[in-house]
């Protein structure tokens, strides 16, 4: 489909469980005529990464961890559009993309719109970032692909599913090769590697290095204590309390018999002074939002301690105009009121970086605007109606009084934190929003990855359809 000219348009940055859940609302609600959604993801795939820690280790299921896009867009808009680009920069009014698309009605790489969701994410951490680490896990290198016995010589990955899988591929070899891991960073995704590769692979020598003294501690104490019980019996070595010291694994600060003993094994030490050796080591912590875009468009709206993007309620993007942990105040002004960021992108008031709030993010962000349009097209016009939305809560007022459409914008309210861990094949361990904390022993290998599939829109009624 073309563009047609004239026609007003949201603009969506990633699709992955933030950006999808805006879109299937906006597909739902954006008037027929006039409006369409342009969806951008620089993978051809939606990364469903929660399953990615299993697929590393485990092989046969990498093609469950890439779900197509098709879905999302609802047929009968024919208006609507998904780009596989990349995001070259983010303006007020427009996105810059790394090409342009003249078979599709793009002819530049400038797109406006009326709205823009913002929902880049983070980056993964490396053992996990398709984009910007080996497969081998090496720590603090370049992006190259090296020769093994599966996938041969590997090319740069380029977003693609078959790429995707050629690296999880990749990643699987690399770890069946290696003898002894050390897994940094006690998170739930260090916890799932450690664990399924001491399932899969009993006769190896694993270390788990975390910082803290307790593993996930934004949870119950109950989380930790079955962890570590579960990790002991797997004959996992658990070393807490300690920080590796990331100078004593840099290859330009040591030189290479330093870095290496006389077995080959990388050496690592903490800050307290333990060294630790290992074939491979995991580096499974440094997540970071991925908001330099916004960062270049106005430095104003992100936080320099953790570099999220400051947010209203609404989730519409603010700018840090009071100390970065002040409450936000009920008349704050944004210059950005067309301009939403959700995710882990976003500071969103203590809300864990994870799939459930992401979604729920998203689907403030996706009512909000649909509140917005419907209001401007009824009353005042978008134009009007945003810059009265601009001035807070006295703009609020005024948009009461002139317009009987007018419904207050949605404010987002995190829920309590939830999580579900994977120690190992079957077993795995929860802390649902009431806080219960609860062990199970009845998961399966490809963590039933086509229940996110079918959330997709996608209709998998057999193994088969999950090679889409």
């Amino acid at each position: 489909m073309t563009f047609v000219e004239g026609i007003k348009t949201v603009v969506v940055l990633g699709g992955a469980y933030a950006g999808a859940r805006a879109v299937q609302i906006l597909s739902k609600g954006l008037p027929l005529e006039g409006w369409r959604i342009v969806l951008v993801d620089r993978n051809t795939h939606i990364n469903h990464v929660y399953v990615f820690p299993r697929l590393a280790v485990l092989p046969g299921h990498e093609h469950k961890g890439f779900i197509p896009f098709s879905k999302l867009l609802l047929p009968t808009r024919t208006q609507d559009l998904f780009i596989h680009a990349t995001v070259r920069s983010v303006h007020p009014s427009y996105v810059v993309l790394d090409r342009a698309f003249p078979d599709r009605g793009i002819p530049t790489p400038k797109i406006h719109f009326d709205y823009l969701v913002y929902a880049l994410g983070s980056t993964l951490p490396a053992p996990l970032d398709l984009w910007g680490s080996n497969p081998d896990g090496g720590v603090a290198l370049p992006l190259r692909r090296k020769t093994n016995a599966v996938t041969g010589v590997m090319k740069p990955y380029a977003g693609t599913k078959q790429d995707g899988i050629l690296w999880l591929k990749a990643h699987q070899e690399v770890i069946k090769a290696s003898e002894s891991l050390l897994v940094v960073g006690g998170g739930a995704l260090g916890i799932q590697f450690a664990t399924d590769i001491a399932v899969i692979h009993p006769e190896k020598t694993i270390t788990l290095l975390h910082s803290r003294h307790r593993l996930l501690p934004r949870f119950d104490e109950k989380m930790h204590t079955e962890i570590l019980d579960t990790l002991m019996a797997l004959n996992i070595e658990v070393v807490l309390g300690e920080r590796l010291d990331m100078q004593s694994i840099s290859d330009n600060s040591l030189s290479a018999t330093k870095l290496n003993n006389g077995q080959g094994q990388r050496v690592a030490k903490t800050l307290q002074g333990r060294e630790l050796t290992a074939d491979l080591i995991l580096l499974c912590t440094g997540q970071k939002p991925n908001t330099y875009f916004l960062s270049e468009m106005d430095k104003r709206c992100i936080n320099p301690h953790d570099n999220l993007a400051h947010v209203l309620r609404t989730m519409q993007l603010g700018i840090l105009s009071v100390p970065c942990d002040a409450e936000e105040s009920e008349t704050e002004i944004t210059p950005y009121p067309n301009i939403f960021v959700i995710g882990d992108a976003a500071d969103a008031f203590g809300a864990i970086p994870a799939g459930h709030a992401a979604y729920y993010q998203g689907e403030v962000a996706a009512r909000n605007i649909l509140r917005l349009i419907s209001c401007s097209s009824k009353c005042l016009g978008l134009e009007e109606c945003l810059n009265r939305e601009r001035h807070g809560r006295d703009g609020e007022d005024f948009l009461k009084k002139e317009c009987e459409e007018w419904e207050p914008l949605e404010h987002y309210a995190p829920g309590l934190p939830a999580i579900k861990v994977s120690l190992g094949l079957t077993k795995s361990i929860s802390q649902a929003l009431n806080g219960v904390v609860r062990t199970s022993d009845d998961g399966v290998p490809d963590l039933n990855a086509a229940v996110i599939w079918r959330f997709f829109g996608c209709d998998v009624k057999k193994e088969d359809d999950m090679y889409a």
